[in-house]
């Protein structure tokens, strides 16, 4: 599906294919990949790549334009599970127009987009959108995280233990995303010169790259707090389930020792206590096995077990 947008006061509105200097091609069918790579001469690799999620980030000088594959935050569904996932979106930079290639559409309004000036303007605030993407998707992940731990913290089952796993998970993957990202803007940075930017754009570069490496570093320290997290619950359910076993043995303990007690004077061979007209032999083995117990008790508060 083909969408076509112009700058008009500084905001990106949608409009006919004539007056175009923005094209976005959401998941083009052969018709419209055909007419990229004749057409435009767009690489059918790199092309294919901007659909490909598991492509890392590059940035490539062709003849007649500039083409760089990013990443971004796939939208989430209701089935993912909370496994948040990453997309691949290929930007091609000509000097008149940009291509935008992508597998899911785009949300071109907010402030990201509310000054664009020119085409190479609009092309690093697409960029720039997708770090802010990323740093939304991660207070999501973060109040998701506390609200399953208070939820663990009640009930240890393996459905919430589970989603914290999809959660570190999808941090594993966003930070390669973001690291990838940050490559790219790093040679987009070293390459100003030869693509060209004004001295506006450096500078909105050198911003970029102040953000994609907090975006970075933020994602790496919620990654290590939710790992570093998941190894304290593991402990905690290891050590609770050493002491339900403990405890489940010193009751078994308490159990076999009666019948110990029990079983010997149930045997059938001549015992130094009377066993008939009285009841001293049943109040002699009550005692007995009583004993046992009262000995296993001291025993385990002695020990402080």
């Amino acid at each position: 599906m083909l969408k076509t947008f112009q700058l008009t006061g500084g905001k990106v509105v949608e409009c006919g294919p004539d007056s175009q200097c923005l094209a976005v091609y959401i998941n083009p069918d052969e018709k419209e990949k055909a007419y990229l790579i004749n057409q435009m001469s767009l690489d059918e690799h790199t092309l294919n790549s901007s659909l490909d999620p598991e492509e890392l980030g590059r940035v490539e000088f062709e003849a007649n334009h500039v083409a760089v594959i990013v990443k971004k935050p796939k939208r989430y569904m209701s089935d993912d599970s909370f496994l948040f996932k990453v997309s691949s979106v290929g930007i091609f930079l000509f000097s008149d127009k940009a291509i935008v290639v992508t597998s899911e559409e785009l949300n071109w309004e907010g402030r990201v987009f509310s000054k664009a000036q020119s085409t190479q303007d609009l092309f690093l605030r697409i960029i720039f959108q997708f770090v802010l993407h990323f740093e939304e998707h991660l207070r999501v992940i973060r109040k998701i995280s506390e609200e399953i731990e208070q939820v663990i913290n009640k009930d240890f089952s393996n459905k919430n233990l589970f989603h914290m796993f999809q959660l570190e998970k999808s941090l594993v993957y966003y930070l390669d995303g973001i690291n990838s990202n940050n490559k790219v803007i790093e040679k987009l940075r070293s390459s100003s010169a030869k693509l060209g930017f004004s001295q506006e754009s450096i500078e909105f570069l050198d911003d970029l790259t102040i953000e994609g490496a907090q975006c970075s570093q933020q994602t790496n320290a919620y990654s290590q707090v939710l790992s570093n997290m998941m190894d304290a619950r593991a402990s905690i359910i290891n050590n609770n389930l050493n002491i339900r076993i403990k405890m489940l043995t010193l009751l078994s303990l308490c159990i076999m020792l009666p019948t110990l007690v029990v079983s010997i004077f149930s045997m059938n061979v001549p015992l130094p206590i009377p066993q008939e007209g009285t009841l001293v032999s049943f109040w002699t083995v009550l005692g007995l096995a009583a004993l046992s117990i009262l000995g296993i008790l001291v025993i385990w508060i002695y020990r402080k077990w």
